[in-house]
């Protein structure tokens, strides 16, 4: 894949280019970069256009000036589609990548194909409970990052995936992740329940792995119970990070997903 630069931002963004074909975007999960995708990379490049990137902090992301932070990623998407002049895209994302590719669904619905978000919630609609216990859990791994990245790395690996390849593959990646740039994800909750979920004109998938902590199989169903008309998912043999877990099942329900509009 080729790496380029958005210019006026720090974000660096990866593009494969087949003639004639639909564009695809993979959006990372926190900690992590683009390589999270590279099984679907190899995977898809022959099929599709793809783009990636790494969001704000992440890979090589990280040349961030005063005031920039994760709540901006859609625009700088947005950004991105202009220049390489892509007017519709199909949107992948994983945890925070779910986060974003829901926000940038929000303020860009034009340019969305379909939306698939996986490891995630509904950002609309996000319950004061659950959100509670994301939050909690998430200043329980920024107290470990402090300490030891290195501990907090084997402690996220094992809810970020389930097979041992993959908690390997998220730890090499984790351990990469700058303590400073948990200051750029501070804005994360500016995008959770400020719109109301609009009527969608292109396809929704959400899911999540079998042993994804019981929130997250809650934050499915209630987003489900909000918008009935999307197809639903759960990967047996997955945990958090389900396209590292079950590649294989992973390409073969997206594809299935991109060509019929569902995913049964």
């Amino acid at each position: 894949m080729k790496q380029h630069h958005l210019e006026e931002s720090p974000i660096v963004y990866y593009i494969s280019r087949k003639e004639n074909a639909e564009w695809i975007l993979f959006l990372h999960a926190a900690f992590v970069n683009h390589k999270m995708f590279q099984t679907q990379i190899d995977y898809f490049q022959d099929k599709y256009n793809i783009l990636t990137l790494d969001l704000i902090g992440h890979g090589k992301s990280t040349q961030v000036r005063k005031g920039e932070r994760i709540d901006q990623m859609s625009a700088w998407i947005r950004e991105i589609l202009r220049t390489e002049k892509i007017e519709k895209i199909h949107i992948v994302g994983i945890s925070l990548g779910a986060v974003i590719a829901q926000d940038f669904a929000n303020q860009y619905p034009e340019s969305v194909q379909s939306l698939a978000c996986f490891g995630g919630y509904d950002i609309n609609h996000f319950d004061a409970k659950l959100q509670k216990e994301n939050s909690a859990s998430q200043r329980l791994m920024m107290l470990k990052a402090l300490f030891s990245v290195k501990w907090f790395a084997q402690s996220n690996k094992k809810i970020s995936a389930h097979t041992p390849q993959a908690q390997n593959d998220f730890y090499e990646m984790n351990l990469q992740f700058p303590k400073k740039s948990f200051l750029y994800l501070a804005s994360l909750g500016s995008m959770i329940n400020v719109r109301q979920t609009q009527t969608r004109k292109y396809p929704l998938l959400i899911g999540c792995g079998r042993y994804d902590i019981p929130m997250e199989l809650s934050a499915v169903e209630m987003w489900k119970k909000h918008e009935p008309e999307c197809s639903v998912i759960v990967f047996e043999g997955a945990g958090h990070c389900v396209n590292m877990d079950t590649p294989n099942k992973f390409n073969a329900a997206m594809e299935e997903f991109w060509l019929s509009g569902s995913c049964k």
